[in-house]
């Protein structure tokens, strides 16, 4: 199996080129979801140990249904596939211009939840304009056993999240694993309270976010990703969902740039414009870097070729 690794604002991201399993027809989003259904084991063996870790996310390749798509793209990391991800869209254009398989200039690219921009601005760099996002329910309390009441939004992104400033620590490396735990926890309880996203959808991240720690940022983050993960990237779907909240609440206006910064330091540069339908459309520009390519080996002898995950799906 044939990859390409990247990573975009320290967030890796394995692009997948050959050696995948076969999909069938139909909408990337079915195919998405027959990936999860049939062929699970095939994400654990891409991303996890020993070949990777849990913070990878894949990027598999498909023919999409949009002829005017210069690609179809299924997201998913070690639990099972995400509907969008910013950050992987970027490592893709990035890669398949590393290649040769991509111009500078925009493009469309096919996802299970819609069709998304993308501007290669340069070899290392890209835009991308996102599906709608919006805020489906301000101002959520939910109990979570040893924290108390944890106020936030519920916004999509192209993933759900639940945005919250009830951030159990400084958004730093030195609190990740306490901000891990917690952000786990709050997780579990939206779950357990039957809190979800729109027709009964799963809230998969978590979003903690703060004021910035440099001048020439406007928040932090904190992202926990499905399973156990957080994001090194600012999270790009989650950006999105964090711009659909401050123009719903008149905090940010259309074509405004906003500066979200990452827990480990790095940032995307954003701007937004009013959707079709009532949400934002927004641009999320970040910088990737090509990190490798490689062949994956798979060996019928090797008792760990389906991967080592102790995660459970969320």
């Amino acid at each position: 199996m044939r990859v390409i690794d990247s990573h975009t604002a320290g967030e890796p991201t394995r692009l997948i080129l050959s050696g995948g399993p076969d999909l069938g027809s139909g909408s990337l989003a079915e195919r998405a979801e027959r990936l999860f259904r049939e062929h699970r084991s095939f994400c654990t063996s891409v991303l996890s140990e020993p070949r990777g870790h849990d913070a990878i996310v894949g990027a598999l390749l498909v023919p999409p249904t949009d002829p005017g798509c210069a690609v179809g793209v299924i997201y998913f990391n070690p639990v099972g596939p995400l509907g969008m991800c910013g950050h992987a869209t970027i490592g893709t254009a990035v890669s398949l211009h590393h290649l040769g398989r991509l111009d500078r200039g925009r493009h469309h690219i096919e996802t299970p939840v819609g069709t998304v921009g993308v501007h290669l601005q340069s070899a290392n760099r890209a835009a991308v304009e996102n599906v709608e996002s919006y805020r489906y329910r301000a101002n959520v309390v939910v109990e979570v056993p040893d924290q108390g009441p944890v106020t936030g939004d519920i916004a999509w992104g192209g993933n759900w999240f639940f945005l919250t400033s009830d951030a159990p620590a400084p958004l730093t490396l030195a609190h990740i694993d306490q901000l891990t735990a917690r952000a786990v926890a709050l997780r579990l309880a939206l779950a357990e309270q039957g809190i979800t996203g729109r027709d009964g959808a799963m809230i998969d991240h978590v979003e903690y976010v703060a004021p910035p720690l440099t001048s020439e940022g406007h928040a932090r983050n904190f992202v926990l990703c499905p399973g156990t993960a957080y994001d090194r990237s600012p999270c790009g779907t989650g950006s999105a969902a964090k711009l659909a909240c401050l123009a719903a609440d008149g905090d940010l206006a259309p074509g405004v740039t906003w500066i979200q910064e990452s827990v480990i330091g790095s940032t995307y540069s954003l701007q937004y414009r009013r959707g079709s339908s009532g949400g934002v459309i927004a641009t999320i520009t970040g910088t990737a870097f090509v990190t490798g390519d490689t062949v994956l080996n798979f060996d019928p002898a090797d008792p760990y070729r389906a991967g080592i995950t102790t995660q459970e799906v969320f």
